[in-house]
């Protein structure tokens, strides 16, 4: 693996990413200390933040490897990383809502934010793609 075939931005966002993650593990488990029911819906709300940060560095990472088939096997890595942070996050939102119930002897009255959209995230390979130095490169069509 070598972390030269991805961009700085890629990588910084993955850092980012992981900071967000301890932030989160950090407040939710305070919450459930302190019996804080305010930290704990913070905390529940603040994970869509971790949802939407996959998504776009997993879109990054696709359309890089796409690029670059060079980065095919660390771009894996890296989605795979910052698929478990998602759902490290998702965990932190599990602990929150448990805090919630301790607390106040009932569930959120909401549903969970989602902003993970990973799972709809394709690579089109086909009449769109072409070859080029050994790798694909998109070509928008032509209506």
């Amino acid at each position: 693996m070598n972390g030269e075939d991805m961009p700085r931005r890629s990588m910084r966002g993955v850092n980012h990413m992981a900071a967000l993650m301890l932030t989160q593990l950090r407040d939710v488990l305070d919450s459930f200390a302190c019996r804080d029911v305010a930290k704990a819906v913070e905390v529940w709300t603040r994970d869509q933040d971790i949802d939407r940060l996959c998504t776009s560095l997993s879109q990054e990472f696709l359309a890089y490897m796409t690029e670059r088939s060079v980065a095919m096997s660390f771009g894996a890595h890296l989605m795979f990383c910052t698929k478990n942070l998602e759902r490290m996050g998702d965990h932190a939102t599990n602990i929150a809502e448990a805090v919630h119930y301790m607390v106040k002897g009932e569930t959120l009255l909401r549903e969970r934010p989602k902003a993970d959209f990973t799972s709809m995230l394709t690579v089109s390979i086909g009449r769109n793609m072409t070859r080029s130095g050994g790798s694909c490169v998109y070509r928008e069509p032509v209506p």
